[in-house]
């Protein structure tokens, strides 16, 4: 990673200040090497060197203020311009855009402990009323229109706006209420999904595997085990067995043609991006 040009990002973009790191641990950082590529360990060193008494979570915080500085730098991969995801901090730094997961903001609601009979009616109540508003969203990614999106947003107030009488759930809905253009961004590119769960999933398979086996003990493992799983995920999202996948590359017959043949044939019937092309005034 190139040290000056991360600087002068985090500067700009105040990263170091989003993390709210001391002004003591952000002035020896423009004394550093400018111009210079380092490694992870190399720049771990400079720490060392101009930060001795650096304490851990300063440290990890640079270190992720540098990861996503670098990662809007580099020019090797194109940086996600929307991501769907939770609405944790560090995630809202990465992109431009964020949709929020309406999974995962239902599960702020599903942790209430309402004990009292009654409250419990009109927490099942809103939840129901919750995943009714969740399914009238659906419509809207295959058939957009404005007055639809307007509707649903004047229900999205009224839903996160009624007080309910239940002082832990009435507490908790202005914060989803805050959350609206994020949560209601399909409304303007209908072609995102309203969940992340597919990708959560993702990482839980790689997590009960290393549970199962631990860890690889070689490089060219890790390799082997991140290149299946690779194509254990792939095949099943583009509908294709592994195991016919594995056999038909085995035995050379080449009768699955490449993952990446299959996958563009398949994202040509979908207009992912469509909305976010300028369309000309009449």
């Amino acid at each position: 990673m190139t040290q000056g040009k991360l600087l002068e990002f985090l500067e700009n973009i105040d990263l170091l200040e989003h993390f709210q790191l001391p002004t003591k641990w952000q002035n020896p950082l423009e004394v550093l090497p400018q111009e210079t590529v380092l490694s992870e360990a190399e720049f771990h060193t400079l720490l060392d060197t101009h930060l001795p008494k650096l304490g851990s979570q300063q440290r990890t915080r640079i270190m992720e203020a540098v990861a996503i500085a670098f990662y809007h730098q580099q020019t090797d991969w194109p940086v996600v311009q929307t991501l769907v995801c939770d609405d944790a901090p560090q995630l809202k730094l990465l992109t431009d855009n964020i949709a929020l997961c309406w999974v995962d903001e239902e599960r702020n609601y599903k942790k209430l402990s309402a004990f009292i009979a009654c409250h419990q009616k009109v927490l099942d109540k809103f939840l129901d009323d919750f995943w009714n508003y969740y399914r009238d969203l659906l419509p809207c990614q295959d058939s957009p229109s404005q007055q639809t999106a307007d509707k649903l947003r004047y229900k999205f107030w009224k839903l996160f706006h009624t007080d309910s009488g239940y002082q832990q759930l009435d507490e908790r809905k202005p914060l989803t209420l805050v959350k609206i253009s994020e949560l209601l961004y399909v409304l303007e590119h209908p072609e995102l999904p309203l969940h992340n769960n597919p990708v959560e999933l993702g990482a839980r398979t790689m997590v009960q595997r290393g549970n199962i086996s631990y860890a690889t003990q070689t490089l060219e493992g890790t390799q082997a085990w991140d290149t299946f799983m690779y194509l254990v995920a792939t095949t099943r999202k583009l509908g294709i067995s592994f195991f016919e996948y594995i056999r038909d590359r085995i035995s050379k017959v080449g009768n699955i043609p490449c993952l990446a043949t299959t996958f563009y044939e398949k994202s040509a019937l979908n207009p992912f991006g469509c909305s976010w092309i300028p369309h000309s005034a009449p």
